[in-house]
């Protein structure tokens, strides 16, 4: 790839980085870096793909790229780009590629009244977890569900779980958009809805997870007390998404929308739509058009079967919790965000209001406690952001500001960012080594096979402390609390 893009770069300050716009860039691009965090993951491809982002139809405002940013599918992961929905005729760009294929991969959050001395056998409550946890590429093990359930849960998310007995509705408030996305038809392909008959409450495979942790700092008191976080205390997080159904979703319209494209000297154009792109994989179609409005209603649907996976997930770790820990199982959603996926949402550009379609691709929405998608819990302390690293490190909790939507349109780093390739990883580290080396630091681990292991040791990821670091620095998310892990059960 071209990597002129470095000549055209400007170092901000306070962790940003700016590209400035060149060749067929419509806006400059931001990254959350400074020199030395950019030198030390020094792959051009993941800030290349943030160049063309720059390009898409309608774009306002910057093109994003999160401190977690690397290399993916058109857009870089930790890309963020909004569209304006009402330019042109029918509206700026939606894209496939700007979501990308596990639509709704999220992290639900969940607090625990104890500590890890009132776990009465770690080793076993692991294995239950292990078991009782379906995790790998196949959907086995999942909720069997009826026609009629499905399609319930494609309309109503986390809502409709919770009706059939998968998930507390109570957890809903604590949810982003409180668990469901509207969709008019929920018009997804056959083969998606066969493949997501089987697959709810099943974790999926790759860098998806449950993992008991323990509260082993606090960056912002006021705010952990606010949430009811303390030292020592426990949390699990979960991190799946929407399974075989979204990634089939995804590659209907992507198949659907690259075929219409025709490469044109150096651009893929669409004649139809008006649309010249400097990637295939950025194939696009105006907001309010057919094919625009036809995946937009599908990846809503697409999102809600995640949130509903996500509660019946959450479900049954609520079974083995009690099971093991009786009362002091008890465990309480403290939120439950999306990394993948596209928005409509209000945002301030220029001075301007604008309706704009906010493309987050490993990026993790942000908003201000005063914002009226976010529950009252958090008026005084910002919507919670929650921030998975790696399982031999830790991971944290940040806060969103308390008012005002943050520069970069509400959003923060979704993780720590891989740094090495999941092929360079399998090739350079020992997963049965690295087992025992996590277990003899007092972390259990289950995995379905070493391969999984290698390709998410800690090794494959950046530094999560540097990414939230610069996070902060860039006044996106401030810290909260560091977690450390106790126990994973791996996909």
């Amino acid at each position: 790839m071209d990597a002129s893009w470095r000549q055209h770069l400007v170092d901000e300050g306070d962790g940003l980085l700016r590209i400035k716009a060149h060749g067929h860039m419509r806006t400059d691009a931001m990254m959350v870096a400074n020199r030395e965090h950019l030198e030390q993951h020094a792959d051009d491809r993941g800030p290349e793909q943030l160049v063309n982002t720059a390009a898409m139809p309608g774009i306002v405002g910057e093109a994003w790229a999160m401190a977690d940013w690397h290399y993916g599918y058109g857009f870089p992961i930790g890309g963020v780009v909004a569209t304006d929905v009402e330019s042109g005729d029918q509206g700026g760009a939606i894209s496939p590629g700007g979501v990308g294929f596990d639509i709704n991969c999220g992290v639900r959050c969940l607090v625990l009244d104890a500590t890890l001395d009132d776990v009465p056998n770690l080793k076993r409550l692991a294995g239950r977890l292990s078991g009782r946890i379906p995790a790998g590429g196949s959907g086995k093990g999942g909720l069997g569900l009826k026609p009629n359930d499905l399609n319930d849960i494609l309309m109503r998310g986390a809502a409709a779980a919770a009706d059939l007995g998968y998930g507390q509705h109570d957890d809903i408030p604590h949810l982003e958009s409180q668990g469901c996305l509207h969709t008019e038809e929920a018009n997804v392909s056959p083969r998606a809805l066969e493949r997501g008959m089987k697959a709810l409450g099943t974790l999926g495979s790759g860098n998806h997870f449950l993992e008991l942790q323990t509260v082993d700092g606090i960056a912002d008191d006021a705010t952990a007390r606010s949430w009811g976080l303390s030292e020592g205390q426990l949390v699990v997080m979960i991190h799946s998404g929407s399974r075989g159904l979204g990634h089939q979703v995804c590659t209907d319209h992507v198949r659907a929308l690259e075929a219409s494209y025709r490469q044109q000297n150096d651009m893929w154009v669409n004649e139809a739509y008006g649309f010249a792109l400097p990637d295939r994989q950025l194939a696009s179609a105006p907001f309010h058009s057919v094919a625009g409005q036809g995946y937009f209603d599908a990846m809503n649907a697409a999102a809600n079967y995640a949130f509903a996976n996500r509660a019946a997930l959450a479900h049954r770790l609520r079974e083995v919790l009690r099971l093991e820990l009786g009362v002091d199982g008890e465990a309480r959603t403290l939120y439950d965000v999306a990394h993948n996926i596209a928005k409509v949402e209000e945002h301030t550009v220029h001075g301007q209001s604008c309706t704009c379609c906010v493309h987050r691709k490993g990026a993790t929405r942000a908003f201000p406690g005063n914002h009226l998608d976010v529950a009252s819990r958090y008026l005084h302390t910002g919507q919670p952001v929650v921030v998975p690293g790696d399982m031999g490190t830790g991971s944290w909790l940040m806060a969103a500001p308390v008012s005002g939507m943050n520069q970069a349109f509400g959003s923060s780093c979704h993780g720590a960012g891989r740094a090495l390739s999941r092929t360079k990883a399998k090739k350079t580290v020992d997963g049965k080594a690295l087992k025992l080396k996590l277990e003899a630091k007092g972390i259990r681990i289950h995995a379905s096979t070493p391969n999984v292991l290698a390709e998410e040791a800690p090794a494959a990821y950046k530094n999560v402390d540097e990414v939230i670091n610069v996070t902060s620095s860039a006044g996106l998310t401030r810290p909260v609390t560091r977690l450390s892990p106790v126990a994973v059960i791996k996909g």
